[in-house]
């Protein structure tokens, strides 16, 4: 009734202001009410022809038609808005608008009345989402816990071969003494378990307890090269088959709208809030570890898990930017400074600065892309220790002959828009030289790669994918020791998403001189050769 009102009593008002009143004598009563019932009522203002959107009562027209049915024109489809009207005209017809107001307001009460007991229903359970609302809203956010798991089962096996000589004291030759202690087929597990808190819905306590049986494996005595036996083995894990640990356990938050910042006792480079991306789409499934580091071990040495922290800003003003920086400390828990602390010469530690850009859009190509360049200090403490993350056996060790490294990467991807038949691009290269060599000189430790995925093969939601490169060998040694320390690597995989939580995903790889050099060291005087192909099925579970 009020928007009714605000809109007809100013012409009923007007009609009373005239200047001049018609009596009831002179009015044709008759004919006002033949006018309001006549059939030349309207239901859209459109079929008057003299009025226009420009004419300041035409909102008020058209609520008036469209709501109350309750004007009429005359019969040349004209409504004469301008022409004056008697206070008896007025008064008819307000009184013909009442009258389907009415009508409608008793329309209304029917159904009320007819769906009272559904009304009572509905307003009781109104009324008790507004209270759990109200506590929702006092509240802000409850602390909550979730469970996040991975399962992974591998079945594979490796098979060995080369040219190289015997080894001293030894009957078989390099890769046949591989073959005689490292030959068989084996069933390893890997099971991660993150608990997930958050206490301000922005935050997050994250604690993973991980286990498995790797250590004795054929991809983990010695030969970490395959993903999940060297997070078993190398990433925190127990060496001992089928023992819990605290793989993780850090704090990540945020701090205004630009910046990022983690803390933990058991953090590693890749975790959130560590970095400000990580420059890889490649693999959707780990199979060979090398290829699980942008082409940059050196630099993303995830070896390197202990006490430390990072943060991460990202400015508003350029956005897609992003400046990180990391330390973390292998010995953080001991207190004796040669060997551990925070902060201390003693302790194998690493420090990462990144600066990375990613881009919604490539230009002239389309798709999304990213960039990002890393620097890595890392230091074996005064022992030279230097944690490895991946390489040859002489690359590894490179890091206890030195006290420092100094590690740069250049890593990045390209996505393209739709999945199909062109592939993303990820791909990277590293290298890593000497800071302070406790035997003197200069050695240089270089690694690449390039990988290629293919989303939604064949089937949706299954992925293609396959990796070259050359993992970190030493390229150049100030003993001239170590000419032909270089090695391949390849993998193919096609990962089989069976549900949205189980997938399962064949794959072969092979390496050539994994040893790199180092076969030499075994083969009396003359080098030698093992290569490494292997085979593996694999079958995740997430929940």
């Amino acid at each position: 009734m009020k928007l009714f009102q605000k809109l007809l009593l100013a012409p009923a008002a007007l009609g009373l202001m005239a200047p001049v009143a018609a009596s009831a004598a002179d009015l044709n009563v008759a004919g006002i009410r033949q006018y309001t019932t006549s059939e030349e009522q309207v239901t859209s203002i459109t079929q008057f022809s003299d009025v226009k959107p420009t004419d300041w009562a035409y909102q008020a027209l058209s609520n008036l038609i469209e709501r109350y049915g309750c004007v009429a024109g005359y019969p040349n489809s004209t409504y004469k808005g301008g022409q004056a009207m008697t206070r008896y005209e007025a008064a008819a017809l307000l009184n013909a608008c009442l009258d389907r107001v009415t009508e409608v307001t008793d329309e209304v009460k029917r159904l009320v009345k007819e769906f009272e007991k559904e009304l009572a229903v509905l307003k009781g359970r109104v009324d008790s989402l507004e209270a759990k609302v109200g506590e929702l809203e006092a509240t802000q956010f409850s602390t909550t816990t979730k469970l996040k798991g991975i399962a992974t089962f591998v079945l594979g096996g490796n098979s060995f071969t080369g040219n190289g000589g015997i080894p001293r004291g030894q009957d078989l030759n390099r890769a046949d003494a591989f073959n005689s202690s490292l030959g068989a087929t084996t069933f390893n597990y890997d099971l991660r378990l993150n608990l997930d808190t958050s206490f301000t819905g922005k935050d997050l306590l994250r604690t993973t307890l991980r286990a498995g049986n790797f250590a004795a494996s054929a991809y983990g005595t010695g030969l970490t090269f395959l993903e999940p036996a060297f997070e078993s083995v190398v990433d925190g894990g127990s060496t001992a088959p089928n023992v819990v640990s605290i793989n993780r356990l850090f704090y990540n938050f945020p701090v205004g709208d630009e910046l990022s910042v983690t803390a933990g006792g058991v953090v590693r480079v890749d975790d959130p809030g560590m970095l400000g991306i990580w420059p890889s789409v490649y693999p959707a499934d780990t199979v060979l570890d090398f290829f699980t580091y942008a082409g940059a071990p050196g630099a993303y040495n995830l070896a390197v898990l202990g006490g430390g922290a990072g943060f991460v800003y990202s400015p508003k003003w350029a956005k897609g930017l992003t400046i990180s920086q990391n330390y973390v400390a292998v010995g953080s828990n001991n207190a004796d400074p040669d060997v551990g602390g925070v902060m201390t010469t003693g302790t194998p530690a690493g420090a990462v600065t990144q600066i990375a850009y990613v881009g919604e859009k490539t230009p002239l190509i389309g798709g999304s892309y990213a960039l990002a360049a890393a620097y890595t200090y890392l230091q074996g403490g005064q022992t030279g220790n230097a944690p490895c993350a991946s390489g040859t056996p002489d690359a590894c060790a490179f890091g206890n002959r030195v006290v420092s490294t100094n590690s740069v990467a250049l890593s990045g991807y390209w996505k393209p828009e739709k999945s199909g038949y062109i592939p993303s691009i990820s791909w990277g290269i590293g290298n890593t030289s000497s800071g302070d060599s406790q035997n003197g000189g200069n050695d240089v430790i270089a690694s690449w790669y390039t990988g290629l995925q293919w989303d939604d093969a064949f089937i949706k939601g299954n992925a293609a994918g396959m990796a070259v490169g050359q993992a970190p060998y030493v390229s150049k040694d100030w003993g001239a020791q170590y000419q032909n320390d270089s090695n391949w690597m390849w993998e193919w995989w096609y990962k089989f998403q069976v549900t949205d939580n189980i997938s399962i995903t064949p794959a072969i790889y092979y390496i050539s001189r994994y040893e790199g050099e180092s076969s030499a060291e075994f083969a009396n005087g003359s080098g030698t050769n093992v290569n490494v192909f292997g085979g593996l099925l694999k079958t995740t579970f997430k929940f």
